[in-house]
């Protein structure tokens, strides 16, 4: 079941965040169609929701961050989602990044390791009308095997070196966006798999991200 029609939201604020993420290069207008429609400060903490506009990461408690718009967006846009695709992300986190994704995918299903994180996300994407995000409290270095395999794979936060099962879990074809590294050297990698089970890799930009809690199993890394 594809995500409800939440209707665009309109004002300046909505507006000028829109005009900010072009100007910083983001031009599919399917992902700024989609972060027009979710209301971001939805997935914050009372105190904070007057910020939900504003393109800086924000806290939301229990050491983690919601995400900035931009980065959120510039993801969104490197996965090259049609519509059809089932997506796997990783750190459920606010729910934020899996609501735009719910807009623009056919199913997502998100991990994330801290139960009152996916207790709160799933609150928000049921009132937003968003049903086909699929949530489950876990290790997401271990991704969500059962429902392998998925074209997609976003992990919104960062282990040291990626995880093998996210690379067995990733179909042929499919492409994988996460930041590696730790502290203030992270960097987004997008790594993708053609038809033969190859992997190829490139480093997009540095990012900070929060590190991806849970057991870490063998990892994988391609080289860049």
């Amino acid at each position: 079941m594809r995500a409800a029609a939440s209707p665009r939201r309109y004002g300046p604020l909505v507006d000028g965040l829109l005009a900010q993420l072009r100007r910083q290069g983001i031009r599919d207008p399917r992902v700024l169609d989609a972060m027009s429609r979710v209301p971001r400060e939805r997935f914050l903490p009372p105190e904070l929701r007057a910020y939900g506009e504003e393109d800086r990461a924000l806290p939301i408690g229990l050491g983690q961050t919601i995400s900035q718009p931009y980065v959120v967006a510039f993801m969104t846009e490197w996965l090259r989602l049609d519509g059809l695709e089932r997506v796997l992300e990783i750190g459920t986190g606010s729910g934020y990044q899996a609501a735009v994704l719910g807009l623009l995918a056919r199913e997502v299903f998100s991990v994330e390791v801290l139960p009152e994180l996916s207790a709160r996300a799933a609150e928000a994407l049921a009132e937003l009308g968003i049903r086909n995000v699929r949530l489950r409290v876990g290790d997401g270095r271990r991704g969500w095997p059962e429902e392998a395999p998925f074209d997609r794979i976003v992990v919104t936060a960062a282990p040291a070196t990626l995880p093998e099962p996210l690379i067995v879990q990733l179909a042929p074809g499919g492409r994988l966006l996460a930041p590696l590294g730790s502290g203030e050297d992270q960097v987004l990698r997008l790594v993708t798999k053609d038809a033969a089970g190859r992997l190829s890799a490139t480093d997009l930009l540095p990012v900070r991200f929060v590190p991806l809690v849970g057991d870490d199993p063998t990892p994988v890394l391609p080289s860049a």
